[in-house]
């Protein structure tokens, strides 16, 4: 399920994500999970292994940071905590009555977290009902990544909200499109 470049997931178009979340993802428990990797920009392994008191007060509001603890972050390196997005916070209120009592995404039974290989079949189920080819479930995290970069996110800003250790290892994930190149070009009209 990967793009033609260089083997990484595909980058979703607004009207890919629109069409993902209103057809073909059927739970709220799956936008949820799809939202976290998209507007927290993180890792299915880490959205999968968010605990439920990491997005939720006592009294099942949405707190205003997600929380990704170190030991489910690629690496191990260091706990994240980040914003949570405006677009986000409607998908986890329409979860919220539905969520594991420990974890964020519960397994099998409500036992243990959702394995990502379960969130891969969801998701590749959902991308054959609407017709999308090439994504995987790491394109939430290239989509959130790259669209930080198009709109003028310092890189240093968007490695602090991936998790990425270096630069280099951050740039590797952007996509720059035609649009950005053209942008870059008329910026030098004097």
């Amino acid at each position: 399920m990967k793009s033609e470049r260089h083997g990484q997931a595909k980058v979703l178009t607004p009207t890919e994500i629109e069409r993902l979340f209103a057809e073909g993802l059927e739970s709220a428990r799956d936008r949820a999970l799809f939202g976290v990797c998209l507007y927290g920009g993180c890792r299915i392994a880490e959205a999968c292994q968010a605990q439920t008191s990491d997005v939720y007060t006592s009294a099942g509001r949405v707190k205003p940071r997600l929380i990704l603890r170190k030991a489910a972050t690629k690496g191990k390196l260091a706990t994240r905590s980040i914003p949570i997005a405006t677009a986000l916070v409607p998908l986890l209120e329409a979860y919220a009555p539905l969520a594991g009592k420990n974890y964020l995404f519960s397994g099998r039974w409500g036992r243990g977290h959702l394995h990502p290989d379960s969130a891969d079949k969801l998701l590749r189920a959902a991308c054959q009902r609407v017709d999308l080819e090439g994504v995987s479930t790491h394109s939430f995290r290239r989509t959130a990544l790259t669209r930080l970069s198009a709109a003028g996110v310092p890189l240093r800003v968007i490695q602090e909200l991936s998790g990425h250790k270096t630069l280099s290892a951050l740039q590797r994930y952007l996509e720059v499109g035609e649009e950005e190149v053209e942008r870059a070009i008329a910026a030098l009209t004097f």
